[in-house]
């Protein structure tokens, strides 16, 4: 019981820590062995049935902006407030043609809970196996995604990769990013 009660505070730890204050708690040769997706590289494709049951398919989402956004665990402190603020930001990223995609490893069961108790308008997507965060090079410690988020552009290229999420006031952060591209 005492084992199960420790890997529960560290899970709920992991949702309120802001990223640098993670990478503290992370052995160094643990922050070497992933080498996370670079700006200016191709997002690695995938294809996932999200909380909707619709199938998400990165490649077929050209033409439009991309938030990819992975984050350790649905409902809890610190994954509630950066999904209700870019929830909250809703109306702006649809104005700058963005789908926005978050990624954990809970299942869809618990993604629809998550959306539903907070109406959270965009897609969440299962990684229990953490496909999607191998392929974009997100750590992972005691089965949770480390705090990662991707802007890829209408082209498919990563703009810009957050590495150091602090949940605070990270929708500001992506949409100056993406308002950024509307200048170009």
């Amino acid at each position: 019981m005492r084992g199960w009660t420790l890997g529960l505070l560290l899970l709920l730890v992991a949702c309120e820590r802001s990223e640098s204050a993670e990478k503290k708690l992370q052995p160094p040769s643990a922050e070497k062995a992933t080498s996370l997706a670079r700006a200016g590289s191709p997002a690695p494709d995938f294809e996932v049935t999200a909380h909707t049951g619709e199938t998400v398919r990165l490649s077929e989402l050209r033409g439009k902006n991309v938030v990819l956004y992975f984050y350790p665990k649905d409902d809890t402190p610190g994954c509630t407030i950066e999904a209700r603020e870019i929830r909250d930001e809703w109306g702006a990223f649809q104005g700058k043609n963005t789908v926005v995609l978050g990624v954990s490893a809970d299942d869809n069961d618990s993604h629809r809970r998550f959306a539903q108790k907070h109406n959270l308008p965009f897609y969440l997507l299962p990684d229990p196996d953490h496909t999607i965060a191998r392929a974009y090079g997100v750590p992972v410690r005691l089965g949770v995604a480390k705090r990662v988020t991707f802007v890829i552009d209408a082209q498919g290229t990563i703009v810009r990769a957050f590495d150091d999420v602090n949940p605070n006031g990270h929708a500001s952060e992506i949409l100056k990013v993406l308002a950024s591209l509307e200048s170009k």
